[in-house]
């Protein structure tokens, strides 16, 4: 293997957009297991029992291990803590298990020195190891700024030191939630602050001559994180240095929402090469994250060789259209169709119905539309479908006047009654149609990625009723449809896309799923189209999903698909939770609290909710929520409002009653139908 790399990046802040290339990091040896160059991408998690219990630590990694955990981090709030890590890593040895060992430091630099000297690596969170979090705005002339870094350094350097003397790797971890004051006042809170928070430290390590770090980028925003890390990827290339990525969303939450936000965040950077260890930050036993971070990494084994190996695969150089930033979002502008597609709507969702049975409106529940026989009507739920596709099956009852219908051209052409009907077309069809044979509303045409530059795209009338539907057959298929998205800004061509992917090669979920289970067909499901969908919508790409998967139920479809317009706040149809994974830190019961206030505030469309264990992911960690659960105490709660504390330890068993009650004095609170 590689021990020496040099920081070549062939790209804005990766190899290639076009094809799959992985970025060459410097290797980093953990306690015998290294990662960055060309190891394997690493899995990890993180113990959830309190760190002074030995056994119970000893017995949560051992199930870890045993998941295929590659990395185990424990947290080390205190010396105490710090201290056992000796007899957890002592007891696991005398087991048989040599896994390294992690400790996970926030405000304790004495305890960071200590661990330094037990375990394979420290995480150290810049925000908060030689800064005091209190939201302040503060005023720096560059001189003072610099006298703070001289400041940081002298807090910094004796623990930079320990880890080169006793051979320990060190992870570099900015939180986007926990940015110091002095970061927040100078760079603002953006991607920039922080890498920025980061590379103050990278800096005095490689000042240093230490070189044996890892760097990590966390956001419960998966767009905020993607941002940070293609920013911090061409910072350190500028500045001669290429230190191995450690990916993860973190308070991602839990189930679908979880695994669906974490493919967005890690997904949309591993399908660019970046990424060399990754932790899916899950409200659930962190056995149960291994699976789902193998499910993720298992894609891109052998990608490089199997791209090369495929024919139809397209390895083109790609310009980035002048409005385009991967480090800032700015939404691809598309023409409005209809007043219903393109421009200012929200991405449209469309399924395919064709196969159901028709004759019965009680198949519309599992696409949102909820069929009362006695009413003969249909109640609209949050995340109804706005196209049903039909091919060549015609229903035998009446449609809502919500939900659009799409057929075939020659099935549509023979329609009686067209209302609310919209034909699908080949390309080929769509330029062998007469303009008034075509629907006077909205024809929807699809595309390969591979055809911008053929012949028969460039005699494609582009008027105001046409809609793409974008399909690719690559192996890397995001990118060849972000090229097409490329190409299309490129020429001027503000068309609508809708983007089109098929997983009709996932099994039928069997009748009881395995949570453990990496090859869970609904889990696969909800991970390859959250990172092949969402990446581009991240980007503002795409005007709609189309998720074709013919062996999986309807409402793992449907739920699939919103989950990642919500990840990729595309389109919002539910509440969001922002629940930390727990840790040896957490006061409460995770799992249980976070079912519990999602059981009473689940209706409550677009509020972000954060739920957080201990105060170390508290107001900075939930940066993004509108409103927080946090333990501070045994039994106690504190409340939030924003970052603002509302309520201080409030008894456990009144804290979610209070925390409703905030919300009705805002305004925000809505009886549940």
């Amino acid at each position: 293997m590689n021990t020496e790399t040099k920081p070549i990046l062939k790209g804005i802040y990766c190899n290639s957009l076009s094809h799959y290339s992985r970025f060459l990091t410097q290797e980093v040896n953990i306690g015998g297991v290294a990662l960055g160059g060309d190891f394997a991408i690493r899995v990890q998690s993180m113990t959830t029992t309190d760190t002074l219990d030995t056994q119970g630590c000893v017995n949560q990694s051992i199930k870890m291990i045993q998941a295929g955990c590659e990395y185990i981090r424990l947290t080390a709030p205190s010396i105490k803590e710090a201290q056992n890590l000796a007899l957890i890593k002592s007891e696991l040895k005398n087991k048989g298990y040599q896994v390294p060992l992690i400790a996970d430091i926030h405000f304790t630099p004495n305890a960071a020195e200590l661990a330094a000297k037990i375990v394979d690596k420290v995480r150290i969170n810049p925000g908060n190891y030689a800064d005091k979090k209190k939201f302040e705005d503060l005023e720096f002339t560059p001189e003072a700024y610099q006298k703070e870094l001289e400041r940081i350094k002298i807090k910094f350097a004796p623990l930079v030191n320990i880890c080169k003397q006793n051979g320990t790797a060190m992870r570099i971890g900015t939180n986007h939630g926990s940015l110091s004051d002095r970061i927040m006042s100078w760079y603002g809170d953006t991607p920039k602050g922080m890498v920025e928070s980061a590379m103050e430290f990278i800096r005095i390590c490689h000042s240093m001559d230490y070189h044996q770090l890892v760097v990590s980028m966390k956001s419960s925003n998966p767009q905020v994180m993607v941002q940070a890390y293609r920013l911090l990827v061409k910072t350190m290339v500028a500045e001669g240095m290429n230190y191995p990525l450690h990916l993860g969303v973190t308070e991602a939450g839990d189930g679908e929402d979880g695994r669906i936000k974490s493919a967005v965040g890690i997904g949309t950077l591993l399908e660019d090469g970046l990424g060399d260890t990754i932790r899916v930050s899950l409200t659930e036993d962190p056995e149960f994250e291994i699976p789902v971070a193998k499910a993720l990494v298992n894609r891109y084994i052998n990608r490089a060789k199997q791209i090369q190996n495929t024919p139809s695969e397209l390895l083109q150089t790609i310009k980035i259209p002048e409005n385009f930033s991967p480090f800032a979002f700015n939404k691809r502008h598309s023409a409005e169709r209809n007043t219903f597609i393109g421009g200012h709507q929200v991405p449209r969702v469309i399924v395919d119905i064709s196969h159901q049975n028709l004759k019965n409106p009680a198949v519309l529940d599992a696409t949102g539309y909820l069929y009362s026989a006695l009413l003969d009507k249909y109640n609209m739920g949050e995340q109804s479908i706005d196209f049903a596709y039909l091919g060549d099956n015609l229903p035998s009852f009446n449609f809502p006047g919500n939900l659009k219908q799409l057929y075939n051209y020659p099935t549509w052409k023979t329609l009686s009654n067209k209302n609310n009907c919209h034909p699908l077309f080949t390309l080929s069809q769509y330029l062998a149609c007469a303009d008034d044979a075509k629907d006077a509303k909205l024809n929807l045409v699809t595309v390969n990625d591979s055809d911008f530059e053929s012949e028969t795209f460039t005699q494609l009338t582009l008027d105001n009723t046409l809609v793409l539907i974008l399909e690719t057959n690559a192996l890397h298929g995001m990118a060849q449809q972000r090229a097409f998205f490329f190409n299309m800004m490129n020429a001027g061509i503000n068309t609508p896309i809708i983007i089109k992917r098929s997983y009709n090669y996932l099994p039928a979920p069997p009748p009881v799923a395995n949570k453990m289970d990496e090859n869970d067909p609904v889990s696969l499901l909800q991970l390859y189209a959250g990172t092949d969908i969402g990446s581009l919508l991240i980007d503002g790409l795409g005007d709609g999903v189309w998720i074709e998967a013919q062996h999986m139920p309807i409402q793992n479809i449907v739920s699939t698909a919103f989950g990642i317009l919500q990840a990729t706040r595309s389109r919002i149809s539910k509440t969001e939770y922002i629940s930390c994974p727990s840790c040896g830190r957490t006061l409460f019961d995770l799992q249980e609290t976070t079912q519990m206030i999602r059981s009473r505030t689940d209706h409550l469309k677009g509020l972000k909710i954060g739920i957080m264990g201990c105060i170390v992911n508290g107001p900075g960690e939930m940066a993004d929520a509108d409103y927080g659960y946090v333990g501070t105490g045994p039994g106690k709660i504190t409340l939030y409002r924003g970052k603002q504390v509302v309520k201080k330890s409030v008894n456990a068993a009144n804290a979610l009653d209070d925390l409703i009650g905030i919300i009705k004095e805002d305004g925000m609170w809505v009886e549940k139908e």
